[in-house]
């Protein structure tokens, strides 16, 4: 039962469902979701780290660049069911929609070196 509740806490606030809904869109760094979202950098790392704790997104690093996306691994059961949904869910909510917008004009050079 950990696993899921693991999940469940993880989408249960607004700023992590976002994150989720912007990174269908394509891999993000950090800095990318907090322009995005306008946070601080250690808050979003923060949600960042609960969505990997829950096994919803994975981490790859490029360079000094850490890129996030969703965890589509074949094993993970639970999360293989979950973001199919959520893919369908909040497509027609505005935020999520400009929310993804913003996200598909990022590029590796937004980011300040």
């Amino acid at each position: 039962m950990r696993p899921l509740l693991k999940i469940f806490k993880a989408l249960s606030d607004p700023n992590r469902l976002r994150i989720v809904k912007m990174l269908e869109e394509k891999p993000l760094c950090v800095c990318d979701i907090k322009d995005v979202l306008g946070l601080a950098n250690s808050t979003v790392s923060k949600h960042l780290s609960l969505l990997r704790d829950a096994e919803l997104i994975v981490d790859e690093k490029d360079g000094k660049w850490v890129y996030y996306r969703l965890n589509t691994l074949e094993y993970e059961k639970y999360v293989n069911q979950i973001l199919p949904l959520l893919n369908d869910w909040l497509s027609d909510d505005p935020q999520i929609i400009n929310d993804k917008k913003q996200a598909k004009t990022c590029t590796r050079d937004s980011c300040a070196i």
